[in-house]
């Protein structure tokens, strides 16, 4: 079966409609490449044909690259992967540069064939370079359309031309949001910003291409950086205004990234150097920083982690197979707190009943009232319309009645953190629910075997821990407790997959996943600060190793006095054993001083009235004194990525992880993990276990044996293994 499809109508318009056989969205293939070439040379070669309008035969245009090929092309490379790279992605130039210059004169840019892109609806990465590389995009009035580049995200930067197009297209400034961020735009923004050409009513869209296919004239089929006399928009980068421009954003993208990523440097530098050459130099420019940026393992890592793998998740790799897909079609959650009204919106959002239910009538209705809340922003955003608020607002039921629950097949109970309380709410839940009901807890510590011991029914009880906000966080971290059964887990999967958002399945076990992982960050950032270390060198050397936040600003945001509480809790069940008794004497003291975090305005950093930081707080200085001597900023980060990395392999060690993908991913949208490294286990395989082991060593003689390297990374170092060699799904079925 093809991906692509050739026909040619009465007036002489050949209409290449792209649609991939059992693909919900067509992705581009090598050979989806060679059999779009082969249409063009049809088309470019048969003298019926006037023109040419490439179109999708499904509602949207194309979700982008099989980024699979890129594996391929190393390959093809043989021991030269780089030049397997360069080859392949300078044949897919090749092919786009025919389709836009369409068989013209090379010395008078006549006798072309005009040739239209026609988008029913989203068209990301190369679903965009390829009608870039056409003379008219047209797209379909649908709101629902997404239409950019979004290869920023996953680590890359467009390299099918897309880059060197839109900068000549738009100019460097105006192309920056969409080619640095990824911004993404509906096909009105999307026209209005000049990306695309014209956006016509859904069912003239194939009939506007062909008009302007048979009526285009030589110049209006020439792009503008093929003519004489072309000047780079804005200025190139010897031109004063360019100049600055091109200042601008260099200092725009390090003091965003903090130099740790390696894509959005090689986007500028192919940007740079490209606006300097004729274009098909500058597209061979293009090819080579793409390439020298796969090449990278950095970008490799992103890839895998962030595209690949979440994707893998999100379809339910480690779903249990033998199990129906449950879609969840009314849903109870307990509890109208801020988490509780978060699961309630994202829920009722992705068109699922929902009963939300507090003690009081008072409190169910501020958690509905959040709902409300955030469609209205969405409104004034005009990101969803009030039709669509009363249609989310009319699922969820905000009510004090427990027996408003009968026939909800899934409860979320999100109550306080005490096991009393989850425990009574368990049993008054299963009084009214049917025998089917599955029922998960969302907790970040307890222990989830521990609270099934309030159910009847322990197979059907497993963890469902939401991040805050649960608008806005993509992770689900879904926890099986030691009696949990296989239905409840691909129930809990479907959900999380029903909201859109990305699961990860742990075992039991104290913190979980995320949490185990995070708070020895925190912690170690805390005990840097008793230990002399000056707050600001813990912060940045956090920021320049590619976490969002440092883990002072983390422990503000999450607030102190959680911090206490945890602490507490921990410290009794670990007694003896426990290890941040240096942590809590800082934590408490700042407890005591009524320095809460942001809410409270008042933290390790300072805040105005509005709440906004003015930068750390100076009586940190006076109560611990900055040591004369203070340590090099990499050891800094050592022991900051260290305290994380090793409680992930730990996790795994101990059986907590099953997947080292889950463990990678859920790191990155869990708690912002240096997204640049892959996660946890990619980071140890770029460095090396040797070099891991070494440095846990060091740490280790230095700071405590919090840094003793694990019994399996020491292992994996002395046979020269790697995470992914040993422990990816393909090399665990070999």
């Amino acid at each position: 079966m093809s991906d692509f499809s050739y026909s040619v109508d009465s007036d002489g318009v050949a209409t290449i409609t792209w649609d991939v056989p059992g693909k919900s969205m067509n992705v581009m293939s090598l050979e989806g490449f060679r059999e779009l070439n082969d249409h063009i040379d049809n088309a470019l070669a048969d003298d019926k044909v006037k023109g040419i309008v490439i179109t999708s035969g499904k509602d949207s245009f194309a979700g982008g690259m099989d980024l699979n090929i890129i594996a391929g092309m190393k390959e093809s490379g043989g021991k030269n992967p780089a030049q397997g790279i360069f080859d392949g992605v300078m044949s897919m130039h090749m092919i786009l540069r025919k389709i836009e210059r369409a068989g013209m004169d090379p010395k008078t840019n006549k006798g072309g064939k005009p040739v239209a892109a026609a988008l029913p609806g989203t068209a990301l990465g190369i679903g965009l370079e390829l009608p870039l590389a056409c003379h008219r995009i047209f797209a379909a009035d649908n709101p629902k359309a997404k239409i950019g580049l979004p290869e920023i995200m996953v680590g890359i930067f467009p390299g099918g031309g897309g880059t060197t197009r839109l900068v000549r297209k738009l100019g460097v400034m105006a192309a920056s949001p969409l080619l640095l961020e990824g911004k993404l735009n509906d096909p009105l923004r999307a026209k209005s910003a000049g990306v695309i050409d014209e956006v016509v009513p859904a069912e003239d869209l194939l009939s506007a291409a062909k008009d302007w296919v048979l009526k285009a004239t030589d110049s209006d089929i020439v792009k503008p950086w093929d003519q004489k006399g072309y000047k780079f928009p804005g200025g190139a980068p010897y031109h004063p205004a360019g100049y600055m421009t091109f200042v601008g954003a260099n200092a725009m993208v390090n003091g965003k990234t903090m130099g740790v990523y390696p894509a959005p440097k090689a986007l500028l530098s192919a940007v740079y150097e490209g606006a300097l050459v004729p274009f098909d130099t500058a597209i061979r420019i293009e090819a080579r920083w793409f390439t020298n940026l796969l090449m990278n393992p950095s970008s490799s890592a992103m890839i895998r982690s962030l595209f690949i793998n979440k994707e893998a998740l999100e379809k339910g790799a480690n779903r249990p197979r033998e199990i129906a897909p449950q879609q969840v079609k009314k849903l109870g959650v307990m509890g109208a707190g801020m988490m509780g009204a978060g699961i309630a919106l994202v829920s009722a959002m992705a068109g699922i009943d929902v009963v939300l239910i507090d003690q009081a009538q008072e409190a169910a209705d501020r958690g509905k009232a959040y709902s409300e809340s955030y469609l209205d922003k969405g409104i004034a955003r005009k990101k969803t319309t009030p039709e669509k608020k009363k249609e989310v607002l009319e699922r969820i039921n905000a009510t004090t009645d427990y027996a408003a629950l009968k026939g909800c097949d899934l409860i979320v109970e999100a109550v306080f953190e005490d096991p009393k309380i989850k425990a009574e709410v368990t049993k008054a839940v299963e009084a009214v629910v049917g025998d089917d009901c599955i029922f998960a807890t969302n907790t970040s510590t307890l222990p989830i075997s521990d609270l099934a011991k309030a159910s009847k029914r322990p197979e059907q009880f497993i963890g469902i821990h939401f991040f805050s906000p649960v608008e806005k966080m993509l992770l689900v971290e879904i926890i099986k407790g030691r009696e949990t059964g296989d239905r409840a887990v691909a129930k809990a999967l479907d959900f999380v997959r029903q909201i859109r958002k990305t699961p990860i399945v742990v075992n039991d076990a104290r913190f979980f996943y995320a949490n185990r992982c995070i708070i020895p960050y925190i912690n170690e950032g805390i005990r840097m600060v008793k230990e002399g270390v000056k707050p600001p060198l813990v912060e940045n050397a956090a920021k320049l190793v590619g976490m969002p936040l440092g883990p002072l600003q983390l422990v503000d945001e999450t607030s102190i006095d959680l911090g206490v509480k945890i602490a507490k809790a921990t410290r009794a069940a670990m007694g003896d054993a426990y290890p941040d008794g240096a942590v809590d004497e800082v934590l408490f003291w700042m407890a005591d001083e009524g320095r809460l975090g942001r809410k409270t305005k008042a933290g390790f950093y300072a805040y105005d009235e509005k709440g906004k930081r003015i930068g750390l707080w100076d009586g940190l200085a006076k109560k611990y004194p900055p040591a004369d001597v203070q340590p090099d900023v990499h050891e800094v980060q050592h022991r900051l990525l260290m305290a994380q990395v090793l409680e992930a392999v730990r996790a795994l060690e101990e059986g907590v992880l099953e997947d080292i993908r889950e463990g990678d991913v859920g790191a990155i949208l869990g708690w912002g993990f240096a997204p640049w490294s892959g996660g946890p286990f990619s980071w140890l395989d770029m460095i090396g276990a040797g070099k891991a082991v070494e440095i846990c060593d060091h740490l280790s003689k230095t700071y405590g044996e919090r840094f003793t390297a694990p019994a399996l990374l020491r292992e994996m170092a002395e046979k020269g293994e790697t995470f992914y060699g040993r422990f990816a799904p393909q090399a665990k079925a070999a």
